[in-house]
């Protein structure tokens, strides 16, 4: 019997495949790859992104390897349902930067016949859920968690340990205030200080 992939797809329905894990694990990579299949197939494809992150490019989604697509930068999450309307394929960059109402939006592009692909933080500095990845982990057809290297010890990483002092939840950044880290080299911060 063979696993349903986003490679098996569903027909005559939409789906909402979801890519998660912590920082420099290769998720805006593989949202790229995705959706560049999508344009090779000649689907309509639209990609999104928060305003908030300017760090690589305002008018594209960018990997830490550099690979890009062009995106769409929203300020108001609810403004995807209406600048997806006539996309097959909807992408979705930085979730965890996007209001709780992504979940409704991406369900409800679902349930349009689209094909949502989501990328995301799971896991915040903190090493606690980050809303609202969490609950598109439950409502998604498909789900790919990837994993970084630890850049203490070299194991598989997941978690995203912030090296600077701010702690405020979020804080777009890059090398300048992250690293990837293993279950045994993450440090989460002492909240008392």
């Amino acid at each position: 019997m063979i696993t349903p992939t986003p490679h098996h797809s569903p027909v005559d329905t939409g789906w909402i495949e979801v890519i998660c894990g912590c920082m420099f694990s290769g998720k805006t990579e593989e949202l790229i790859r995705r959706v560049r299949r999508a344009n090779i197939a000649k689907q309509k494809v639209i990609v999104f992104k928060p305003e908030i992150d300017t760090r690589f490019s305002n008018d594209q989604i960018v990997s830490h390897s550099e690979q890009s697509h062009t995106s769409v930068s929203i300020k108001d999450t609810n403004d995807i349902l209406k600048l997806a309307r006539d996309y097959q394929v909807v992408g979705i960059d930085e979730a965890q930067f996007f209001s709780s109402d992504l979940m409704e939006i991406c369900n409800t592009l679902a349930n349009q016949g689209k094909r949502v692909i989501v990328a995301g933080l799971d896991q915040d500095y903190r090493g606690m859920p980050f809303e609202p990845v969490p609950q598109l982990l439950a409502i998604a057809e498909y789900i790919t968690k990837t994993l970084a290297i630890c850049m203490v010890c070299g194991n598989p990483a997941d978690r995203t340990q912030r090296i600077t002092k701010s702690q405020e939840r979020v804080l777009v950044g890059a090398k300048d205030h992250y690293e990837a880290r293993c279950r045994k080299c993450f440090d989460p911060p002492d909240e008392k200080n």
